[in-house]
């Protein structure tokens, strides 16, 4: 049973490098966030009224960007919730194990990046809300 809540996620105000010719912002792992990257993927042409998510991890560290666009994400720890609507490329959520997301309101071309702690496994996955319940010890 995992113990995190939704006060162990957060914003995180990333780098950034201002430059007329466009600006950067560098992300590395154990220094920017608080785990080393080993994945990186993003989803990019969710048709308007689409949702993703809708499934929590039981070891898997995530910091979601808004490369292009903006979305919400929804983190409930079982108990709470909390909507975040990430709209800035320079601002990372970071999300810790045990917490069940939900994405939605991708506006038209939006971008989500995602940098995660660990490789793919399905096994590391809760996909059923009710299975996310027992596992944290609430139902």
């Amino acid at each position: 049973m995992e113990h995190t809540t939704i006060k162990d996620c957060k914003l995180i105000d990333l780098r950034k490098i201002s430059d007329p010719r466009g600006n950067l912002t560098p992300i590395e792992g154990g220094k920017d966030v608080p785990f080393d990257i080993k994945r990186v993927y993003y989803l990019y042409d969710v048709p308007g009224g689409e949702s993703r998510g809708a499934h929590a991890h039981k070891q898997l560290y995530q910091l979601i960007i808004a490369a292009s666009g903006s979305f919400s994400v929804t983190l409930d720890d079982g108990m709470n919730k909390k909507s975040f609507n990430l709209n800035r490329s320079y601002y990372g959520l970071l999300i810790v194990p045990g917490i069940w997301r939900d994405l939605d309101d991708f506006s038209s071309g939006a971008v989500l990046l995602c940098l995660a702690s660990e490789h793919y496994e399905a096994e590391d996955y809760i996909r059923d809300y009710d299975e996310f319940l027992k596992y944290k010890g609430i139902k």
